[in-house]
């Protein structure tokens, strides 16, 4: 049977923390940043947990399961 191939999208957004979370990163912090407020595009800065409803899919297409 042939190897399972990663996602190369989801390996380039999603990273392993060291207890086995799953990191991302918020959206809407690329571009169009002039009319959002510091407020906001500093607490976009900060990765966040992904949530359990999405874990199992990332970690299907890392890979992990």
């Amino acid at each position: 049977m042939p190897k399972m191939k990663t996602n190369s999208g989801a390996k380039k957004r999603f990273a392993l923390t060291g207890t086995g979370k799953i990191k991302r990163k918020h959206a809407f912090k690329s571009h169009i940043l002039t009319k959002k407020t510091k407020k906001q595009k500093r607490r976009l800065t900060h990765f966040s947990i992904l949530s359990s409803s999405n874990v199992t899919s990332v970690k299907e297409m890392l890979g992990l399961k």
